[in-house]
């Protein structure tokens, strides 16, 4: 008679029969796997260290570029701008390392700054659009027009087009006393910090950070990129240079870029944090003079890094 002993190890033994060749089958089966993954693991191995070592190169070619424009760019831009009055305009995300050396090559190249305007945060803020249209409306020089349309940075730039801008060596549209006026209620109502006592220009810079943030991103690059269109219809030339990540979607050098009507009024540079950049605005400016004009940088939506001039 069978026990139920005998059931127990003849269960038992047949469970650890199937284990057994489980763990046989398995290891069999894996092994031409496990040396699969790891000649791919190896591969990619290889892989990622050539595009590392193809990084560092391209690193060290940049930084070898980057020293060679810092070293040349003075003499690059030189006698380039000769009688050239510029009005140079800043936003709050501008970083004051790029201003102070845009500025330097301005002179380099003989450009005079006749005025320096920062446009706040409150400037480009859509919850006070209004205010800026009210504004704009109510200091209106006489003789002046603002433009019909939507957007409140175009219509502060058709204001500030009135005070600031002098095309062809002429007298701007609003005497001096209005164009003080016209800063002062802008300063005043918080959308412009003014830096001295601007006179008329011809040409314009405007230099930004990188992209907008703290919200209605797309509305503040838009802001300032409807302002500097809107600059262009009088100036004699307009670029806007901004740190990279301009050119995203958010930032106002890629607003620009994105929509043709502003881009074939207007140049961009895209990485005026760099001496490439640098160059590249004051260049750029020449360009516009000339009447010209391109998008220039680092970015996808760029046309070149730096603009080609004719010589001679």
């Amino acid at each position: 008679m069978i026990s139920m002993r005998y059931h127990i190890v003849s269960l038992a033994a047949i469970f650890l029969a199937l284990a057994l060749g489980i763990v046989l089958g398995a290891t069999k089966l894996s092994s031409p796997l496990l040396n699969d993954l790891r000649s791919d693991n190896a591969d990619l191995n290889n892989q990622q260290s050539e595009l590392s070592t193809s990084n560092d190169q391209l690193n060290q070619r940049i930084g070898a570029d980057e020293k060679f424009a810092g070293s040349v760019g003075a003499l690059t831009v030189r006698g380039t701008l000769p009688n050239t009055n510029v009005v140079l305009v800043t936003t709050a995300s501008a970083d004051p390392n790029d201003r102070d050396a845009v500025l330097s090559l301005l002179s380099r190249a003989g450009a005079t700054v006749t005025g320096q305007i920062q446009l706040t945060n409150d400037f480009s803020d859509p919850l006070r659009a209004d205010q800026l249209r009210q504004v704009a409306a109510t200091t209106l020089p006489t003789g002046a027009t603002l433009p019909e349309v939507p957007q409140a940075g175009a219509v502060a730039g058709g204001l500030l087009s009135s005070v600031l801008l002098a095309p062809a060596g002429g007298a701007p549209v609003a005497s001096a006393e209005q164009g003080a006026a016209v800063l002062a209620a802008l300063q005043s109502a918080g959308f412009v910090t003014v830096t001295g006592t601007p006179v008329a220009g011809q040409s314009v810079v405007v230099l930004t950070g990188a992209e907008a943030t703290g919200g209605s991103e797309a509305d503040k690059a838009g802001a300032v990129a409807y302002f500097s269109n809107q600059l262009a219809q009088t100036a004699t030339g307009v670029v806007v240079a901004g740190r990279s990540g301009s050119e995203g979607p958010t930032g106002t050098v890629g607003v620009i870029r994105g929509d043709t009507a502003l881009s074939g009024t207007v140049s961009t540079v895209d990485n005026v944090d760099s001496d490439t950049g640098r160059v590249a605005t004051v260049l750029a400016l020449v360009e516009q003079n000339g009447g010209g004009q391109g998008q220039y940088g680092f970015g996808a939506n760029a046309s070149a890094q730096v603009p080609t001039l004719a010589v001679g």
